[in-house]
């Protein structure tokens, strides 16, 4: 960049958004939060009876830690494992009320679009050395001027859909009040809706997992509710995970718990079955693969749509990004993440170079960085932003050091068709950024194609 950064706008504020904050904080730099909810950590409390896979001691960013031990802040036992709410009531709204914080948050301030002072999109010259301008909502329109921005505002708002081909199924539009996307509390403050029903899940990665888990107990509970599983792939195994070889260790029961209710008959498996269509029968719903006539169907009471997340890149036309074409996630880290060519749920710490945009001091972080892609671990949220902050400071050599090590899963199993070698493969490689892993890196050392990790 051309000029010196000194202010930095950060939207969202959740534990990336909070952290990117805290990190500026220690640069000298001037951040300023602005948070779409009423409150930090808006998107955690629609999940906030879920309990998180990693313990205290991987929530909780280094310089976030520093600004609440100031304020003699009792933090949690490191190897308990908090709810999302949990998390939000003893992490994040003491970061908001007790700290420097507190003065560089907005709240119900929803990010309509962002420009640069004086250019459209089209214009170049002299482009880099104008300041963003950030408009949002907060009872009016507003502006806001910065000299970078860190987009940290998750994806949880923007869930894919049910249908199979990544386009809503015929018809779910038109029954968006009666679906349910994401992970409802249904053994909690949601349990009239479905104790006794027939709830079908889609999807088949750990929120359905999870949505299952729950409704299989509530079913102990409410022996006429029903439970079935549809999922897009002929194996349930996949879904299973890594087990004991998780070293995010609630993570890896979970897969296991799983496994298990799915080999003892627990609920109905509905594999190979790729949504197309969606209608209200009566009072319940319809969900078809294939045609509206002849196809197969599946009829529920409640649809619980776990799909996964995609970014809302709406805010974002004005700027100059570049993002892979298939994971829409910036094109350096795409290809460590991409399902397509392996599940590693490690990737190597990366921070400002790989995220950069053709936008000189735009970035996006956190789970919206990942774009599409199912695998983002909240500590690699803290790395990236911490080695933004630095970049953005002037700080390049803390901005390209790495300070992370990530905990291995245990579920890396290469996808590519006709690929050999599947299996786990450990924790993060240390140097080659086309490494899945540390095995994968050194089999390749030696020599080798590789360890089955990553695409050959």
């Amino acid at each position: 960049m051309s000029a010196p950064v000194r202010s930095l706008a950060i939207i969202g504020g959740g534990p990336v958004g909070l952290a990117a904050a805290a990190h500026a904080l220690e640069r000298g730099l001037t951040p300023t939060v602005l948070e779409a909810g009423a409150e930090v950590g808006h998107a955690i409390t629609q999940w906030s009876h879920v309990r998180l896979f990693s313990p205290w001691q991987y929530n909780v960013d280094k310089a976030c830690g520093r600004l609440l031990q100031a304020t003699g802040w009792n933090s949690p036992e490191s190897g308990q494992y908090p709810t999302g709410s949990e998390f939000v009531e003893r992490y994040l709204v003491p970061l908001h009320e007790r700290t420097a914080l507190s003065e560089h948050i907005k709240t119900s301030a929803r990010v309509t679009g962002i420009s640069r002072v004086g250019f459209d999109k089209m214009q170049t010259k002299g482009r880099q050395s104008a300041r963003f301008e950030i408009r949002y909502r907060n009872g009016t329109e507003k502006s806001l001027l910065a000299d970078a921005v860190i987009d940290a505002s998750g994806s949880w708002f923007s869930p894919n859909p049910a249908g199979a081909n990544g386009l809503p199924a015929a018809g779910e539009r038109d029954l968006l009040g009666r679906l349910f996307y994401g992970m409802p509390d249904v053994r909690g403050n949601l349990r009239e809706r479905f104790a006794g029903k027939t709830v079908a899940v889609i999807g088949s990665g750990h929120s359905a997992i999870g949505n299952l888990i729950d409704l299989i107990r509530l079913r102990d509970e409410e022996p006429d509710t029903r439970v079935i599983w549809i999922l897009r792939g002929d194996s349930p195994e996949k879904a299973f995970g890594g087990g004991a070889n998780d070293q995010l260790t609630a993570r890896g029961e979970l897969g296991s718990i799983f496994e298990a209710y799915v080999k003892s008959g627990s609920l109905e498996v509905v594999a190979g079955f790729r949504t197309a269509h969606i209608a209200r029968v009566g009072g319940r719903l319809r969900v078809g693969a294939g045609s509206a006539c002849c196809g197969r169907q599946v009829v529920a009471d409640e649809l619980i749509v776990s799909t996964g997340f995609r970014p809302d890149l709406s805010m974002l036309r004005e700027l100059r990004i570049a993002l892979d074409d298939a994971v829409e996630a910036p094109p350096a880290l795409a290809p460590l993440i991409d399902p397509n060519l392996h599940s590693c749920g490690t990737v190597r710490p990366h921070g400002a170079r790989e995220l950069a945009h053709p936008e000189p001091g735009f970035y996006i972080a956190g789970m919206k960085s990942y774009g599409r892609a199912p695998t983002f671990l909240m500590l690699t949220g803290y790395e990236q932003v911490r080695s933004i902050v630095a970049h953005l400071a002037g700080d390049r050599q803390a901005a390209e050091r790495t300070e992370l090590v990530l905990p291995a899963t245990g579920v890396c199993n290469l996808t590519v068709a006709g690929a050999e070698g599947a299996g786990c493969c450990g924790g993060p490689p240390k140097s080659d950024a086309a490494a899945c892993c540390a095995a994968d890196e050194a089999a390749k050392a030696s020599g080798e194609s590789g360890c089955g990790c990553s695409a050959r």
